[in-house]
């Protein structure tokens, strides 16, 4: 049986759409919350020209969490000629105007956007904020008490961001296919993330930079009948983003991880992030190597994915039993020996 099988199984048990029922609260909230900066907005003199989802959500690579955690990412785009030159004023109207009044006890005003989290229904918020010239668009940046020296509105193309996720141009032949294997391998990747770091540091391998790294390093794999391979796929995938240029060799085998976005503003995904989460990073990832490299070499089913299971956790499944096991190999040559010895006799 081949190994696909299985991811796929663990794929169906991880993956996350804006459509699936596990998503239905948080897409009524999102609606909820959304009509609400509408008004807000225009009752502030800035109305809404746009609005759309941002994150995995809108790249179908999102994952259920193991926390049982929804996030929503929704951008909101106000015209250049409303918008206040102080761009932290849109995000005290969505906070106070919106946000508080609707009970968020922890609604906070961010660097890059407004963000809270319903307590008791698992549920975390993100509202950046944007003005839109033309076709340009530029976040607004800046927390709520920042002078003017620290808060601007900074180009930005978050569009042009899902878009390049999402581009699948490049891929020869069964473009669809090979984009799919991509948002699988995004999947695979996050949820080894939450698998093998604390919370803390976890939080500092941003989904951003594990989609952007995956999206430069993807390296397709089917069989000659066309049927994808993802453990090869992964595993040669990982190996690229160990040797793409992510990681600069510090002192005392050390690492700093840099990844920059494709798009406006251009900026290190890891701009600010220590080390140690570089270090953890860029060594776990040699071991998620290692692992993958050990359960293409393995021949058994069963231990193959206990080598998988290890690596993604108890949503990986095991079989078991297996038609290539050790021990069903071990019965049917011993069964084969007996019968040739009787007819050699």
């Amino acid at each position: 049986m081949s190994i696909q099988k299985h991811f796929n199984t663990f794929h169906d048990a991880i993956k996350l759409s804006k459509q699936d029922d596990a998503y239905k609260t948080a897409r009524e909230r999102d609606d909820s919350i959304t009509n609400d900066v509408r008004n807000a907005f225009k009752d502030a003199g800035y109305p809404v020209i746009e609005d759309f989802i941002q994150g995995s959500i809108s790249t179908d690579t999102a994952i259920l969490k193991k926390s049982g955690d929804f996030d929503i990412d929704r951008a909101i785009v106000i015209d250049c000629d409303n918008a206040p030159d102080n761009c932290v004023k849109p995000k005290i109207t969505l906070c106070e105007n919106v946000l508080e009044k609707r009970g968020f006890q922890n609604a906070k005003i961010k660097k890059p956007c407004v963000t809270a989290d319903y307590k008791n229904e698992n549920l975390h918020i993100d509202f950046p904020i944007y003005r839109k010239n033309g076709a340009e668009y530029e976040l607004a940046i800046g927390k709520r008490n920042a002078d003017e020296s620290n808060r601007k509105w900074e180009e930005a193309d978050p569009r042009g961001l899902k878009d390049w996720i999402k581009d699948k141009s490049s891929y020869i032949g069964s473009a669809s296919d090979k984009l799919s294997q991509f948002n699988r391998l995004v999947r695979y990747l996050k949820r080894w993330r939450d698998e093998k770091f604390s919370e803390g540091v976890a939080a500092k391998i941003h989904s951003i930079g594990i989609t952007v790294m995956a999206k430069q390093c993807f390296s397709p794999s089917f069989d000659s009948d066309g049927k994808p391979d993802d453990l090869i796929a992964l595993k040669t995938t990982v190996s690229a983003m160990l040797i793409h240029g992510y990681f600069t060799a510090k002192a005392n085998s050390q690492y700093q991880v840099s990844v920059f976005l494709p798009k406006k503003p251009w900026r290190d995904i890891f701009d600010g992030s220590s080390v140690n989460t570089g270090t953890q990073f860029r060594n776990k990832l040699s071991t998620l190597e290692g692992k993958l490299q050990d359960a293409i070499s393995e021949t058994d089913e069963i231990e193959k994915c206990k080598i998988l299971r290890e690596v993604f956790g108890d949503d990986f499944p095991v079989p078991e039993k297996s038609n290539n096991s050790a021990s069903t190999r071990k019965a049917i040559f011993s069964s084969s020996g007996a019968v040739g010895t009787s007819q050699g006799a």
